[in-house]
């Protein structure tokens, strides 16, 4: 598999993890955006009409004649490979409903870290924040993952999210016991653990060089 992204966490981490979770074998060809103030990103505008993806964007992933961009439909790519999906039509519903509902989140996140009023739109964010994170608290309940009796797809969403909204304010998840159990229990995965200690992870930037936050 050839996982492509800019050399960023961003919306391509999830897919990192779940291809090491995965043991799949894959590479990854990275793009830089420049520095201010052009933010140059011919690295990937000179290739992008030309791989012959059919809605051409950042992650994409290509494997056996597939082309694939937009982060949910790669992450149920490499799910379906691992029963990953669910099993039952309510599981499904959940998925569906988790997909949609996380990338809300990463939405209002990225919103928030590119806009040059960061410093002054940071306090009601974390409210705002607070708030989501306590309905997701609530959602997974004493459950150990999202959906089902082990990792689905979501739940690699569902910690990018959380560790970045932790690096943003770490007191966010203090008060919410069952989640910062879920952290610890993600991040005790054998292949996920092995991951994080191995030179090959990206601790940082979250975020491109154009952005306000996290761009360290």
């Amino acid at each position: 598999m050839e996982l492509g992204y800019w050399k960023i966490r961003g919306r391509a981490q999830s897919i990192r993890l779940l291809l090491e979770y995965t043991a799949e074998r894959y590479s990854e060809t990275f793009y830089q955006c420049g520095p201010a103030p052009d933010y140059d990103k011919s690295g990937w505008l000179q290739v992008k009409e030309s791989m012959g993806l059919d809605f051409p964007n950042l992650p994409y992933l290509i494997h056996d004649g597939n082309r694939l961009t937009q982060t949910n439909a790669i992450l149920r790519y490499i799910g379906r490979r691992h029963d990953m999906v669910g099993k039952t039509e309510e599981d499904h519903m959940r998925l569906d409903l988790l997909d949609n509902q996380l990338m809300d989140f990463r939405n209002g996140f990225s919103r928030l870290c590119y806009s040059a009023d960061f410093e002054k739109l940071r306090p009601e964010y974390i409210k705002t924040a607070l708030v989501t994170i306590g309905r997701f608290s609530k959602f997974l309940g004493e459950k150990d993952w999202l959906v089902g009796e082990k990792p689905t797809v979501v739940d690699f969403l569902f910690y990018e999210l959380l560790d970045c909204h932790r690096i943003l304010e770490a007191s966010l998840l203090k008060t919410f016991d069952n989640l910062v159990r879920y952290v610890k229990r993600f991040e005790d995965l054998p292949r996920i653990k092995a991951y994080m200690a191995s030179d090959r992870f990206m601790r940082a930037p979250l975020n491109n060089t154009i952005a306000t936050f996290g761009s360290e």
